[in-house]
């Protein structure tokens, strides 16, 4: 999988499933195995746990991590007392998680260990900046089920997204369902200067006018919008929410009968579903964004859990005619 190489040209990158048994765990597996061969310094943890050889949900076997000689890994106390590899400590964190402080040790041999990183996102955009000390080319940040926050722009630079039969086992679907994350991650951007005016509102709901001036509109949550009797649109069509999009959100600016450019800040606060996506989108509306992340690659596991497989090489053919970024089979490459 020639994008293993593109990792490298980013400071962070973030592995996410789409579901389940999509392959994200080999994915990663595969990274490290070819990031191995480098003369380069790679740090790894993880937004959730991951690594254990059974699912603490389903009890059905899980691929523990590999990782190589020189390379970094910072988990909780708990797991990297259960490593089975020798390793250096260089530092134990001050601050306390529900499974302990945090260690950061290089890996002086192979061997398996399980990840348990920081639980959020602010925590994990220190860790990043911190593994500059120890020459860390570039982290690599193992991602929770169905938590795509993790892998904002805000806090990774890039992104390998895994899917695969377990998130459909019906092809033009499973197409469909990935392609509409492919399609929030690479909303298009603001104007530069625009854009980082609009990162120092963390709150509120802003309207910008035809100049460029941003204005508040005085409503402080999305919530409230049915609610109040001000006109959101007073300094024109183009909103800027910070916060979460919802599909209440949505319905309630497809009934202003406006064409709207809706601005947020990265594709990790959009929760609303493909439906209301699509018809916000049809009715010539605009949504755009002030940070965006770089989509690497797509790797899909074209087998479900309950053993039922996809026609592999149609599979990839639909995926790749459609979402027009590299898709790679991660069972084929790990066996091949």
């Amino acid at each position: 999988m020639p994008f293993v190489n593109e990792i490298l040209a980013y400071r962070s990158v973030s592995i996410a499933g789409l579901e389940k048994n999509t392959g994200k765990t080999e994915s990663l597996n595969y990274v490290l195995n070819r990031l191995k061969t480098m003369n380069t310094c790679i740090a790894l943890t993880s937004i959730g746990v991951d690594g254990e050889k059974t699912d603490q949900i389903t009890r059905s076997p899980k691929p523990e991590i590999t990782v190589y000689e020189g390379m970094i890994f910072v988990t909780s106390e708990k797991h990297y007392l259960e490593r089975k590899i020798i390793s250096e400590i260089l530092d134990v964190s001050q601050e306390r998680t529900a499974l302990g402080r945090l260690i950061t040790a290089r890996a002086k041999i192979q061997g398996k260990v399980i990840l348990s990183g920081p639980s959020g996102t602010a925590e994990i955009w220190k860790l990043i900046e911190n593994m500059q000390q120890y020459g860390v080319n570039t982290v690599i940040v193992d991602g929770a089920l169905s938590r795509l926050s993790f892998a904002s722009p805000a806090v990774t630079d890039a992104l390998i997204l895994a899917t695969g039969a377990s998130l459909s086992a019906n092809i033009p679907q499973l197409v469909s369902k990935t392609n509409f994350v492919k399609q929030l991650i690479e909303l298009p951007l603001v104007e530069d200067e625009l854009a980082k005016r609009l990162q120092e509102l963390k709150q509120g709901i802003w309207g910008i006018d035809e100049t460029g001036r941003i204005h508040d509109l005085e409503i402080s949550s999305v919530f409230l919008l049915d609610k109040t009797d001000k006109d959101i649109f007073r300094f024109g069509n183009r909103i800027f929410i910070p916060g979460a999009i919802t599909d209440k959100l949505i319905a309630f600016l497809l009934t202003q009968n406006k064409k709207v450019e809706l601005i947020v800040s990265d594709f990790s606060r959009i929760f609303c579903s493909q439906n209301h996506f699509s018809s916000f989108l049809k009715r010539g509306n605009t949504l755009k964004c002030i940070l965006q992340s770089k989509l690497i690659a797509i790797t899909v596991n074209p087998v479900s859990p309950n053993g039922f497989t996809l026609n592999r090489d149609r599979l990839l053919a639909e995926m790749q005619e459609t979402l027009k970024v590299p898709v790679y089979d991660i069972k084929s490459e790990i066996c091949s």
